[in-house]
């Protein structure tokens, strides 16, 4: 009201009012910058006080992740911001190792799956009382590599199995370690089974980010895993294993990175000695004690060649029920075609000999064990029981006199008509039963030096291509 008086006291009001007006509003204007801008500085401060008070000693690490994982800070969606491309170092330790059976080419494994990787968003202060915060909790907030496994067979029940340990360090180093549990289906050499090496593989590789955004490396350059000191071990035979990035020509996508493991087992020889390989030698080598037999003890000779026969044929076929079924030549049933060939031919050769020892033999010639075919006639003459032999006497039937000395008068002639006996005697078959003999001294010594020369062979050669 005085502004106003006074202007209408000037005369000059009309033209006063609106420059007082202004003023006003300037000022207003000027109080309400002053004020937002100390309410600014306020809420920064007020921000800056409550971010570093979250690591102060005392804060959980709930807390301190909870801050970390803003919405308006973080976004599991992206990448870590690094320079370049992201590295994932991995590293692989063995827990346990199983095979369902000797003859499977299946096998179990597990391990701890360890991925380390940087994100500098994930960084906190020193002030911290914690080396590491254990993220377990906030699995789902936080960016993970989206790895996963190929060419290994198949995951053991849990398919997705949630053994993990999540952790993040001062420096936004990211450490995840996962249990897995997968049955590998492995490569083997069935035709030389069980003298192969089956080898079993796996890998693994990003499914969505190529390898100009995420890189896999081993740990260290680590060649060969490493084996935990608790390591466990049921019917799997680790002899080798090896680390490597997967060739170009047998990885699963050539833009991806990717890591492959290569783990080498071996069969339990000492067990297919022991059922398989030990049992037929002594089947096999039984057969032959029939040619140390009389060739007519019948009743002993059937028999072992029977009995090991069906005990082969039932040991054979109760292992062969455990085998992989292959449409190929296996080792094994080089081994049980080879010994039952033997184990049969042993029992042809006692059937040859009895059948060659009953034969009726001819002119009546009387075996005499002690005495050899081919010199029975001259032993009979040293002895002096027949002086002289001619076609009638009972000493001829060895002998066939064709040759005389007289000339063209006639002459009186000895017992063999004036030859050298030596020179016109003609030897008479030998006695059967002899014969039979003979076949058996042969046997007993072709069998078991061919059989030795089979088992020389079969080992040295199966072994050598494994």
């Amino acid at each position: 009201m005085g502004w106003a008086a006074l202007g209408r006291r000037v005369g000059g009001g009309s033209r006063l009012s609106p420059i007082l007006s202004l003023s006003v509003a300037s000022h207003a204007s000027s109080y309400l910058v002053t004020v937002f801008c100390i309410l600014t500085v306020a809420v920064t401060l007020a921000n800056f006080v409550s971010a570093e008070d979250i690591f102060e000693e005392g804060k959980s690490d709930k807390e301190i992740l909870d801050n970390l994982l803003l919405a308006t800070r973080y976004d599991k969606r992206l990448l870590p911001p690094v320079q370049g491309t992201l590295t994932v170092n991995v590293s692989v330790l063995l827990l346990s190792l199983a095979s369902p059976d000797e003859s499977s080419l299946k096998y179990e494994v597990e391990f701890l799956l360890q991925q380390q990787w940087y994100d500098p968003r994930l960084r906190y202060s020193n002030r911290s009382r914690y080396e590491f915060l254990n993220a377990i909790h906030h699995h789902n907030d936080i960016w993970l590599p989206d790895t996963y496994f190929i060419m290994h067979g198949d995951f053991k029940d849990p398919l997705i199995p949630v053994h993990f340990a999540l952790r993040i360090y001062r420096n936004g180093t990211v450490n995840y370690l996962m249990r897995r549990h997968l049955i590998l289906s492995c490569q083997g050499r069935l035709n030389i089974f069980p003298f192969d090496d089956p080898l079993c593989s796996f890998a693994i590789e990003s499914i969505s980010y190529e390898q100009t955004a995420i890189t896999y490396v081993w740990k260290n350059d680590e060649d060969t895993l490493r084996k935990s000191p608790s390591l466990t071990t049921l019917n799997a035979y680790l002899i080798q294993n090896q680390t490597i990035t997967c060739p170009i020509k047998a990885s699963w996508r050539g833009n991806y990175s990717c890591l492959k493991v290569d783990l080498i087992f071996t069969r339990d020889r000492a067990f297919y000695f022991t059922t398989v390989f030990i049992p037929g030698v002594i089947l096999v080598t039984s057969s032959f004690i029939t040619f140390w037999l009389e060739w007519n003890a019948v009743p002993a000779r059937v028999m072992i060649g029977v009995t090991t026969m069906l005990n082969f044929f039932t040991t054979s076929n109760g292992f062969r029920s455990t085998l992989p079924v292959v449409s190929n030549l296996t080792a094994m049933n080089v081994w049980d075609g080879v010994c039952m060939c033997f184990i049969y031919a042993s029992l042809l050769e006692f059937v040859c000999v009895n059948y060659v020892g009953r034969k009726r033999p001819l002119h009546n010639v009387v075996y005499r064990p002690g005495e050899n075919p081919v010199t029975q006639g001259d032993k009979k003459r040293e002895g002096g029981a027949t002086s002289q032999v001619g076609p009638g006497s009972s000493g001829g039937t060895n002998e066939i006199v064709s040759c005389t000395n007289c000339g063209p008068n006639p002459c009186t002639h000895t017992a063999n008509n004036g030859c050298n006996t030596e020179q016109v005697r003609k030897k008479e078959p030998p006695h059967p039963i002899r014969v039979a003999k003979t076949i058996d001294v042969i046997a007993r010594i072709t069998f078991p030096a061919a059989y030795f020369v089979f088992l020389t062979f079969f080992f040295i050669h199966y072994k050598g291509v494994s």
